[in-house]
Parts: C-alpha cells; structure tokens; sequence
C-alpha cells in the first residue's frame, strides 16, 4: 500500500482495512461467497453487475445435464422437463425476487426480444387512437431507447423524451409532467445503468395509469440485487436479463413478466411455434397458448437456463431482504472508500448518497479512467468502464466481500497517485 501520499496516510488506510475486516466478519451472508467459482483468488470482481461470477454448482449441474439428461433422456427430455421449465423458472424467479404470483413470469429470448415482444404488446393493448406517444428518458440503456424508436418508426407513433440526469433517474414528477391524453405507453429502466438510481417502482406505475397508459419496466440491473414488487405496484409488463446477479452465464435467456389482468386477449409480435396453443399439432394458423406461455415463440434455450438455478436457490435461501441489505452496506462503504481516497483526487461520485435511492453499484467519474480500467485489468482488478470516463463499482451482494472491495479501491487509488505523482 502507499503512505505518505498527498491522497492518504497509513492510519488511515488500515483503519479502512480494519473495517473491511469487521464489516465482512458481521456479514450473515459472508459464507454466500464460497458458492462462487473464483472467490478463493486474489482476483478483485466489481463487475457482477455486467456478468456475475459462475457457482460452484454450475459445472456439475451442466455435466449431469448432459450425461443423465440430454444424453440419457434425450428427446424425451422434452416431454419430461423442458418444456415446463422456462415456466418453472419463470415462477420461482417471481416468488424469489420479483414480488410476482405465478404464471406471470417466463424465461425466453433475449432481453432486447422480450422487451421487443412487451412493448409492441403494450402498444398494441392501447385501443385509443389518440395516444400515439411512447415515453422513455435519455439516459436509459441504449437498446432501450433503440426498441422505442425502432418500433414508433413501425407503429406510426412519436418518441416523447425524459431529460434525464445521468447522476441521477427518472422521477415521479417528470413522468407526470410528460403523460397524458397522448401517451400510450412509458418505458423505464427501474434502476438506472450509469448511476444506480433507483426509480420509485409504485409512485411511476401509478403516475402512469393515472395518466391512462400503460408502463414496461426493464428490470435488468434489478433482478436478485435489490427487493422487486411487481405485484404490489400495480406494474404492467416488466423484462430484464439473468446474467448480472442471477449468475446465468454470458446470454442466458431473459425473463417476461406480464400481469395477470393483461394476459387474456393479449398478443405478442413474434409468432412462434413454442406459444402455439398445441405446438406439436403443426397445424394451420397461429392461436397463442393461454398465459404467461404465449410469449414464447421459439424453441427454449435450455441450456442456457441452467446455471441460473444455482442463484435462484440461494437467492430463495437467503431472502431478498437481506441481499438488499447487504447490498445497502456494499454501498455505504464503496462511497466511504470514495469519499477518503477518491474525492480528493478529483473523482466524482456520480450516484445518488442516499442508499435507499441506490442500486448495487456506484459509479465514479474521473478523466484517467478510460485508460486506468484496462491497466487495472490487467493486474486483476475488474471495474466496468462507461463512456466517457466513469468507473462502474459492481457489488454483488452474495459473492462480494468488503475486503475485495476494499483492495479494488486501493488499486484505484493507487493508480490515481501515480497519475499525480509521475
């Protein structure tokens, strides 16, 4: 560690280290980590919220998968699991972490088809033929704002824009002053990708039906970090992705949710022989299955569901109360890190203080980041980098420890004296 620098001094980088210590030693989920493959190295992980780290359990689960299963079962698998499963998971993945009943929630397709799908299903919901207005806000995820765009260009319609702040999130007042007779659908992000703001779920949704629309949520950065309440906000539609904190592996399928009052009389765009309502009959004409099942339209990736089971367990295990709360601490001492170390180099926390209006990551603004990132990379210390110079500090609440993120600041810091110190 350096002393003596201009940043800091030695007492007060071991009473951080002395605090990381206790933080981690008072931790009822500490044991969590050993799940995860990895977490015995010195290697420094802060990216869980682009790509978790893969379980333990993962490799046998895929290794029994394929001798006992697929290559003892074969076709029959079919018939016997599979095609159950995107349901199955879609189930307990809404009694585990999104506050949803079931048959509400399906595992399929990609995050970008199932928002896809969502979207031009709202739109399509809206009967009105006065509300030709889709609303989102600048600074969400670009595929976000791509879809939208994409498909006002199909239906006709107009793109009504949020400014947003990119250290900060949508409001409840800005959604209200921006919907109307006009609006038929908004979409969201519930926390936002750059700063981790976390929207108000319940206060938007009800904005938005006050306002005669309907609302799509992208869960993405959400789903197994922080507590979800699909069914008790009221919410529409709601997609996001199972690689970040669900642990599914690069691409893993992403999850639909589509509240029960909307799934009679609703239809997806994309017509698949999956969502037929008897695909094996291969008939003439397409009649979507009842339910949640109709939004599948392809056949489901299997394989790609299967290390998410893994997490969903654990998940289920641990509570999400106590994830978040965990989460809540990862937080609070990632800004306590910044705020001795960081700041006074010029960093600049770009997330919002209050730890009940974060998500499960931080982020830090400085113009050496572009190329610190790599650098740090290469001796093992994974931060994300986000255009044009923030450090994204991923925190997933189950596999990171205080300690590791306490050595990934002291490698920021460390570099941060150099760049000032040549």
């Amino acid at each position: 560690m350096e002393s003596g620098t201009r940043m800091d001094n030695k007492t007060t980088v071991d009473l951080l280290w002395q605090r990381a210590q206790e933080l981690d030693a008072a931790d009822p989920l500490a044991t969590y980590r050993d799940h995860f493959l990895g977490t015995e190295t010195p290697l420094v992980y802060l990216d869980g919220n682009s790509l978790g780290r893969p379980l333990r359990r993962t490799a046998a689960d895929i290794s029994s998968f394929i001798q006992d299963k697929w290559g003892g079962r074969l076709i029959r698998g079919w018939d016997e699991e599979w095609l159950q499963l995107p349901q199955d998971l879609g189930d307990q993945l809404g009694r585990a972490v999104l506050g949803a009943g079931p048959g509400q929630t399906i595992i399929a397709d990609s995050t970008t088809v199932v928002l896809y799908k969502l979207i031009r299903a709202a739109v399509a919901a809206v009967t009105d033929p006065a509300r030709t207005e889709i609303v989102l806000d600048t600074e969400n995820f670009p595929t976000d704002r791509y879809l939208v765009e994409g498909i006002a260009g199909e239906e006709g319609m107009t793109v009504r824009w949020i400014d947003a702040d990119p250290s900060t999130g949508v409001t409840v007042d800005q959604v209200r002053a921006v919907t109307g007779p006009a609006t038929a659908v908004v979409v969201l992000s519930h926390i936002a990708y750059r700063s981790a703001f976390i929207a108000d779920m319940a206060g938007i949704t009800a904005a938005v039906h006050d306002a005669g629309a309907l609302v799509v949520w992208d869960l993405s950065h959400s789903v197994g970090s922080v507590e979800v309440a699909l069914d008790a906000a009221d919410a529409d539609f709601a997609a996001g992705c199972t690689y970040k904190y669900l642990n599914g592996g690069p691409g893993s399928p992403a999850f639909a949710y589509v509240n029960t009052r909307h799934l009679s009389g609703l239809q997806q765009p994309v017509w698949g022989w999956i969502g037929r309502k008897d695909p094996f009959e291969m008939g003439p004409g397409y009649e979507a299955a009842a339910g949640i099942r109709g939004f599948l339209s392809g056949t489901p990736p299997i394989f790609g569901m299967l290390a998410m089971r893994g997490t969903l367990d654990l998940l289920e295990e641990a509570g999400m109360a106590a994830v978040r709360e965990k989460s809540r601490r990862l937080t609070a001492f990632a800004v306590e890190l910044h705020d001795a170390w960081l700041a006074p180099a010029g960093v600049e926390l770009s997330t919002p203080r209050d730890p009940d209006l974060r998500g499960s990551h931080i982020t830090v603004d400085h113009p050496a980041f572009r190329d610190m990132t790599a650098a740090l990379w290469e001796t093992d210390v994974i931060p994300d980098f986000r255009a044009p110079h923030g450090i994204r500090i991923g925190l997933s609440p189950l596999s990171t420890s205080f300690a590791e993120l306490y050595r990934g600041v002291d490698a920021i810091r460390e570099r941060l004296v150099a760049v000032r110190c040549p």
